[in-house]
């Protein structure tokens, strides 16, 4: 067998050398004969890039096993030429593995789809590998995304986007370095660590690459937080943390995170920063409970745990969110704050109570019919893949989710379409007041609108617009916006009265 073991490598290093192809075929056939009976898994033949961005990653690792006690080979990978790839290793001992990284390198927009056969010495026939994803925005020339795949570019083994970020935290007016600070990093809306930084004021962590969510404290400073993409090239994030002028008040943010460091007391205080410009930072934070009149807030209802979402103060709800989806919602970390909004609501739903989702940028869909409040994993998975892009259609979006709202009804319950955005509803947008009132007056469907860092002269409309439905305008700014405001929304329209 070590004769058979060297082989492969003898042919394919002198391949060009045979002049008669009766060598060549008889050569393989032998080749195949003595290893017909190995078998090299492939951990997955297929993989879906879904929408992929200008700046995101457009590769994919498929890991391979000899699961046999003979040596095995990648013989050929028959790629097509917009699909690039390195092998970690031709040769694969006995249980042992090899890793193949794809890299879609396709220069024009639009959906793709590529069937790629993988030839191995364990078979006769070749596995296929399946990729398919739509590009919606290309980068520019020269960027790593469009380079050549090479396996230094992060780890191979685990999780293939992640990478090393490192996180400063900085004192704001001094600018020195603050140690023993908290941070708390969230992706897809929801909290994937809690951290510390060390001496030097800054700490290292592998985390996957994408729109993360920072946010940080420290004893005697006002919280600190941002959104930004990070990636290979972005890999810094500094916090700047405003010394501290005011009472502490305890509003912990980030719940039931283990921390990587020895635990401590790290209470964390939630004070309103100083104002800054719209445009870049957070603004102003509304609680829900201030937004309602005293003389239409029920004692009751003040009176209850805000927590408390029991039958025997709360009706089943049927609740669509019409979400939002077009390119702006990238900036201003709003696409991360949507998701937390929305993961922190759905762990309060329970299994008499409806959830449903529709998007809206240049074309509407329905990401979620809606569903029961106990599929909280099926829920969350959807909200964890929604992505931005595109121009806004917003009268569409919401004829839709009026639509999925009448569809699943609940006739002893409460039935509420809540729109999620940014800004004004632009395009398809000059029936949708009369839209409004019809389904409020013929089948009992309030309406509201959620701002996500929203301009202030887009208010005004979104506003009339929750006011048309008998509903309410809430802005989600910060951290602590997306942790309550929406769940006391659903709590307010939801409760028996």
């Amino acid at each position: 067998m070590r004769v058979f073991s060297e082989f492969p490598l003898f042919l394919f290093k002198n391949f060009c050398v045979f002049s008669d192809m009766k060598y060549i075929f008889l050569y393989l056939f032998l080749l195949i004969t003595v290893f017909a009976s190995g078998q090299i898994t492939f951990d997955k033949t297929s993989h879906n890039f879904g929408d992929i961005e200008a700046n995101e990653p457009r590769y994919v690792d498929i890991h391979l096993k000899n699961k046999t006690s003979e040596d095995a080979f990648i013989l050929s990978v028959d790629n097509p030429r917009e699909v690039v790839f390195i092998q970690k290793s031709a040769f694969i001992a006995p249980d042992s593995s090899s890793v193949l990284r794809f890299q879609i390198n396709k220069k024009t927009t639009g959906r793709f789809l590529y069937t790629i056969p993988v030839f191995t010495s364990d078979r006769e026939k070749a596995t296929e590998i399946q990729l398919k994803g739509k590009i919606n925005s290309l980068p520019e020339k020269n960027n790593s995304f469009t380079a050549c795949p090479t396996f230094g570019q992060q780890p191979s083994q685990g999780n293939p986007l992640e990478f090393t970020l490192t996180v400063r935290t900085i004192d704001k007016e001094t600018k020195e370095k603050l140690s023993n600070s908290t941070v708390a990093i969230l992706q897809n809306g929801t909290a994937i660590g809690k951290f510390k930084t060390r001496s030097n004021g800054q700490f290292k962590e592998k985390i996957p690459l994408g729109i993360s969510y920072f946010y940080a404290t420290h004893s005697g400073y006002l919280p600190a937080e941002k959104g930004a993409y990070i990636n290979f090239k972005n890999n810094l994030i500094i916090l700047e943390l405003t010394p501290k002028k005011e009472p502490e008040i305890e509003d912990p943010i980030v719940e039931g995170i283990e921390e990587e460091v020895e635990p401590e007391d790290t209470t964390e205080i939630i004070i309103e920063a100083e104002p800054q410009e719209k445009e870049t930072t957070a603004g102003l934070v509304v609680d829900v409970d201030t937004l309602m009149k005293p003389e239409e807030t029920p004692s009751k209802f003040s009176e209850l745990d805000k927590d408390n979402f029991d039958a025997a103060y709360f009706k089943p709800i049927n609740i669509v969110f019409v979400i939002d989806v077009s390119y702006s919602m990238r900036h201003l970390d709003r696409l991360q704050l949507l998701k937390t909004s929305l993961s922190r609501l759905v762990e309060m739903l329970r299994p008499e109570d409806k959830i449903g989702l529709v998007s809206y940028a240049t074309k509407t869909s329905v990401l979620l019919k809606p569903t029961t409040g106990d599929n909280k994993e099926e829920i969350n998975k959807i909200v964890s893949e929604i992505k931005a892009s595109g121009r806004t259609a917003g009268g569409a979006g919401i004829k839709l989710g009026f639509r999925q709202a009448r569809r699943n009804r609940i006739k002893e319950g409460k039935n509420h379409v809540i729109v999620i955005t940014d800004g004004a509803f632009n395009q398809d947008s000059g029936s949708y007041r009369r839209y409004i009132k019809r389904n409020l007056r013929w089948w009992s469907i309030s309406f509201s609108v959620v701002g996500i860092k929203s301009k202030e002269r887009s208010e005004n409309n979104m506003r009339e617009a929750a006011q048309l439905g008998e509903g309410r305008f809430l802005k989600i700014e910060k951290l602590k916006d997306a942790k309550s405001n929406l769940k006391q929304e659903i709590r307010k329209a939801a409760f028996r009265y």
